[in-house]
């Protein structure tokens, strides 16, 4: 007896797939539209920083965006700037206060994102909920209580009380960051620690630390250059002029003799930039392959 099977039929004719057909019309012109939007936003940042690139070695600039002419192209603007009173000075006030209110902010953010990260309690959520609340404070708000506290402690026109005030408002942006960043570190690594015997601040140094140090890359980056361009802050708290940083005497190129040196003013602006571009150099290697934990959890 044989057994007849039904042999499924093929349509042979146009399928309702879609591989290979081009976009439609609709698609072409949002993604042109979206394009073009989004070039336009790039032109507006662009054309500023070559204004500032171009007047910096022309000796004549002014507010037009040009090229320097052969007679005009020369480090003059720099040799103008480049004194003790003008840069230097002002240079190493702001290394001070940002690379010492960095560091502040960076140990407290750890050791305060450590529990939120790893222990669950009532109370996480909504104090996690006011740091989120607290980025988003203007810091003018509190600028004239903080004035009249720091007048009260003796604390103004201080390096030491500026630097502690600057890494306070850093804290809950740094503390959010560095939270979010050690959540990706497995808990289970930091349990075998445990098991053998370690410490909660024996596994943060030797296994969370060196796992997320990508992360602390990323959130000393953001921390400094939020203070590197701090101009309110070290404004309001320090009065002597040997004490400012760069962010604020930069401020007087407007009022030098009654006229803008735009040259001079382009030739400081890019090197009040360069600690924030070396220093992004300097740990951008840093960045990559963050947080490859796959060979951690073998074996």
């Amino acid at each position: 007896m044989t057994t007849q099977t039904n042999a499924p039929v093929v349509a042979t004719g146009t399928t309702s797939s879609t591989t290979g057909r081009g976009r439609g019309p609709r698609t072409w012109i949002v993604s042109l539209l979206a394009n073009g939007v989004t070039s336009v936003i790039g032109l507006m940042f662009l054309v500023p920083l070559l204004w500032v690139v171009f007047a910096a070695f022309d000796s004549q600039a002014g507010l037009r965006l040009e090229l320097p002419s052969g007679s005009t192209f020369g480090l003059d603007n720099f040799r103008a700037v480049m004194t003790p009173e003008t840069t230097y000075r002002p240079m190493w006030n702001g290394l001070v206060l940002c690379v010492g209110s960095a560091a502040i902010a960076i140990v407290v953010a750890t050791l305060a994102a450590y529990p939120l990260s790893r222990f669950e309690t009532r109370y996480k959520r909504p104090f996690l909920l006011t740091i989120l609340f607290s980025t988003g404070l203007p810091i003018t708000a509190i600028m004239v209580p903080v004035y009249g506290l720091f007048v009260q402690l003796n604390l103004i026109d201080t390096l030491g009380g500026t630097i502690a005030f600057m890494a306070t408002t850093a804290l809950p942006f740094s503390i959010f960051l560095t939270k979010n960043f050690m959540d990706g570190v497995p808990i289970t690594l930091e349990e075998a620690a445990w098991t053998d015997g370690a410490s909660s601040m024996q596994t943060l140094r030797h296994i969370v630390l060196p796992l997320m140090w990508p992360g602390l890359s990323v959130v000393l980056i953001f921390t400094f250059i939020g203070m590197w361009g701090n101009f309110f802050v070290p404004f309001v708290l320090l009065l002597s002029p040997d004490r400012l940083p760069a962010s604020v005497s930069i401020f007087t190129f407007f009022g030098q003799y009654g006229s803008v040196q735009w040259g001079q003013l382009a030739a400081y602006s890019v090197l009040y930039t360069l600690p924030v571009v070396l220093l992004y150099v300097l740990l951008s290697r840093r960045l990559g392959g963050a947080f490859n934990f796959g060979g951690a959890l073998k074996g």
